[in-house]
């Protein structure tokens, strides 16, 4: 059974800028293409950092402001005048960024962009090179299969090839995402781990667990060991 990684879901046409592009391009390609952040790459195409509109609208707000560095100002207040100064990508970007590898799984880059309070993370190859990005909305892909290919990997990848079951002995139903298990086995074991991996398949939204079985491996009787 093959779980969905990054490379299954991203974006490989990806737009971004060099370190040295100048604050109306960058607003340009931002508009152009419909994003809301860019990564920013250095001239071997490695993500050196991520430029967003929220760094770009610094700018705006301090618009009638003096924007010259000021050795009294810390913390937030400092960085965002030094950003409504800039006038490069280099000089706009948040470093380092955040990134993901194409062989991670979607689980992995969720929980990354979670933590880190981003909406999607720019791939790199082994050499830290730029190949594609990957976003909130393109992690929820795997909830777009359909129910057919749903049931098939679960007969197929978990009831046949993990747990040897025959698929008539316990029957699968998919219906917008949701599988119903029904049937029976000899062991309660069995019929847990059958739910329990049924859950991991990529788009099953929930699973109805309705298997029965004729002998309980797992509760131990009171009494025994005593």
């Amino acid at each position: 059974m093959k779980q969905w990684t990054v490379q299954d879901v991203m974006t490989s046409d990806v737009a971004s800028v060099l370190v040295n592009t100048p604050y109306a391009e960058v607003v340009a390609t931002l508009a152009n293409r419909k994003v809301s952040a860019l990564p920013v790459l250095d001239g071997f195409n490695r993500v050196v950092g991520v430029v967003s509109e929220a760094d770009l609208l610094h700018k705006v707000e301090f618009i009638g402001e003096d924007t010259d560095f000021r050795f009294f100002e810390w913390g937030t207040k400092k960085v965002n005048r030094a950003k409504a100064n800039a006038t490069t990508a280099g000089d706009l970007m948040t470093s380092p960024a955040v990134t993901v590898q194409p062989g991670i799984s979607l689980v992995t880059a969720a929980k990354r962009m979670e933590e880190a309070h981003i909406k999607r993370l720019p791939v790199l190859d082994e050499m830290g090179r730029l190949i594609g990005i990957v976003s909130r909305r393109d992690l929820l892909k795997m909830y777009l299969r359909p129910d057919g290919e749903v049931r098939d990997e679960v007969i197929e990848g978990v009831l046949r090839q993990l747990l040897w079951i025959d698929p008539l002995t316990v029957q699968v139903v998919v219906e917008n995402g949701v599988v119903t298990l029904h049937g029976e086995v000899d062991r309660k074991s069995t019929a847990q781990i059958a739910a329990h991996v049924t859950r991991r398949v990529p788009g099953v939204v929930q699973v109805v667990d309705q298997v029965t079985w004729n002998y309980d491996d797992i509760t131990i009787p009171t009494g025994v060991g005593a």
